[in-house]
């Protein structure tokens, strides 16, 4: 792959659009930057030329006024030193820039990513994401600090010294922009022979943050089953991969990048002297050769400096695109409304509803639950228990038919309202690496009067408050102190801390004990009549008690009613799967 492809400038536009995007409120700041830095290039640029004048009128005629002496000497000295200080004060100025840019930048990046749709973390790599978060934000922030700044520097002491040399001389001065078209070319070959090797090391880099997020989250599995070496073996390789498209990247850098214009450095310095002697001169125009050396000097030292910033620059831009692509992933707009789910009433009516268009999941669902009612979802593995629960709580969109809570249709309702007044309790309880408190709080800030409320209703006040230091006990990551059942009702206090109107309970009893099962179907038949319930369950007996029980086959809707009715259905899908399970 080389980099003049529409690949590669389709990443260049992404990296313009994106620093301009994040930049946005902070233009007048880097219009006042580089209006200073001109400034301080001009300052800079003055010093060679007094220096000549102090040559020519002072030092070869041996005219050692006291006062001219110290005036020029001075003059050189007063110029370097404020236009160094306004650079560094312009180039701390434009570092702020970047560093807020790109802290704004990682906050959408990472508020993108909390409101993208589930369908879209069906397909996604969590090592990846995790990789365009950090390190390819990071990247974003070279790009301001390291790369665009070093140019914008270079570039405008480059075009002053440039300018200052054509008032000098401009034959000389077309000798030494000679040096302008050997960059390009150098940058160029460096562009088309690089550009492959650094997105091919980028994303090994994202895919060893990968490798290594899920040999962690399943180093249990990984080390029962006596895997470690083959992930190993898996893992090295991607690193090898890594250091190989590394290396590459940086044998490039090292033929094309200061080497060559070390060199090209040298022979221009000698032109300039074999041209300053062929040229018809005075002897007080000396001062001239001593002012173009310096210039030679403070041309190739910024353009080495810019060409040294195109490593940093490629792998930039293509973090930068990687960032862009992630921000250009459709969200849903946000819906806003006053309505709020008053009784929990839910009707389904005509539901269909397939990942891809082409594979029907759910075929024409009827359903009505009534508000505070037990409702449960049962059937075989890919029976569509668990896509109807996404549909229901808005992970996706149904392709025909509609959702209506309360007579309102599902997509009316707000965001934020309907996720307040909805729970769920999923079958793998997530917990923070917090305290009990923040776990059932969840940054909602309800009051601790609240949350204990809640874990009374959820049956874990009693264990919690065993802890030894209460709510304000530390459970370790993923709650790694506590049992699978406590983690659970842990988790049935957060959704229940909320007071929703409606429960979901996706398998929530699949992992726990008999005795958790117990207390979760008291806590059940307690919010009976209060908060409308509907669970999938794996194990029949958390369900037994529901107000009607739904069984799924293949998408459809192939019986319903309460236990007693479906138990005498003869040959029913229940009947058999209770059987089973009492047989176990």
């Amino acid at each position: 792959m080389q980099n003049d492809t529409p690949f590669q400038r389709r990443n260049v536009r992404r990296a313009v659009a994106l620093l301009v995007h994040s930049a946005a409120t902070e233009h007048h700041h880097v219009w006042k930057g580089c209006g200073w830095l001109i400034v301080a290039a001009l300052l800079e640029a003055a010093g060679p030329l007094l220096g000549k004048y102090f040559i020519d009128h002072t030092l070869l005629p041996r005219d050692f006024d006291l006062t001219q002496v110290v005036l020029l000497l001075g003059g050189i000295l007063l110029a370097g030193s404020i236009g160094s200080i306004v650079r560094y004060t312009q180039l701390t100025r434009l570092a702020g820039v970047a560093m807020r840019s790109v802290r704004r930048l990682r906050e959408e990046v990472y508020g993108h990513v909390m409101r993208l749709p589930m369908a879209f973390f069906d397909k996604a790599i969590t090592g990846q994401l995790v990789s365009r978060v950090t390190n390819d934000t990071e990247q974003v922030k070279n790009l301001y600090v390291q790369v665009l700044f070093v140019m914008l520097v270079s570039s405008i002491v480059v075009v002053g010294a440039f300018a200052a040399m054509a008032w000098l001389d401009w034959r000389l001065m077309l000798i030494v922009l000679t040096l302008v078209p050997a960059v390009v070319v150098i940058v160029w070959f460096y562009q088309r022979w690089s550009a492959p090797a650094v997105s091919r090391a980028r994303q090994k880099r994202s895919d060893i943050n990968a490798q290594m997020s899920e040999s962690i989250a399943g180093m249990a599995v990984l080390q029962a089953s006596n895997a470690q070496t083959r992930f190993q073996a898996k893992f090295d390789q991607t690193n090898a991969e890594h250091l190989s498209a590394r290396v590459g990247e940086m044998r490039v850098n090292a033929w094309l990048l200061r080497p060559m214009l070390d060199l090209i450095n040298v022979m221009l310095l000698a032109a300039v002297i074999y041209s300053f002697g062929n040229i018809e001169t005075s002897v007080l125009e000396i001062g001239v050769l001593y002012a173009f050396v310096s210039y030679l000097g403070r041309v190739v030292d910024p353009l080495i400096q810019i060409t040294l910033q195109f490593g940093q620059l490629q792998q930039a831009i293509v973090s930068a695109a990687r960032v862009d692509a992630l921000l250009q992933e459709h969200r849903p707009a946000a819906i806003g409304g006053a309505d709020r789910i008053s009784h929990g009433a839910v009707s389904i009516r005509h539901l269909s509803f397939g990942y891809k268009p082409e594979t029907v999941v759910l075929h024409d669902l009827n359903l009505e639950i009534s508000a505070g009612g037990f409702y449960g979802l049962v059937g075989h593995t890919g029976s569509g228990k668990s896509t109807l629960m996404g549909l229901l709580l808005r992970f996706y969109q149904a392709q025909r038919g509609e959702i209506r809570i309360d007579g309102t249709p599902l997509a009316q309702f707000s965001d934020d309202h309907f996720r307040s007044d909805v729970g769920l309790v999923p079958q793998d309880p997530f917990l923070l690496a917090a305290t009990v408190r923040e776990n059932i709080d969840m940054g909602r800030g309800i009051p601790l009067g609240e949350i204990e409320s809640a874990a009374r209703d959820a049956h874990c006040h009693d264990f919690i408050t065993q802890l030894e230091q209460g709510y304000d006990t530390f459970l370790g990551e993923g709650g790694a102190r506590l049992s699978v059942g406590q983690k659970q009702l842990i988790a049935i206090a957060r959704a229940l801390a909320g007071k929703p109107r409606i429960l979901f309970l996706d398998e929530a009893t699949a992992h726990i004990d008999s005795q958790t099962e117990q207390i979760v179907q008291l806590a059940l038949t307690e919010l009976h009549g209060r908060v409308t319930v509907i669970a999938i369950a794996h194990r029949l007996s958390t369900i037994r008690a529901a107000d009607c029980i739904v069984v799924l086959n293949h998408g459809k809707i192939q019986e319903q009613g309460a236990h007693d009715a479906l138990m005498a259905l003869p040959q029913g899908i229940y009947q058999r799967l209770y059987l089973l399970q009492q047989m176990q």
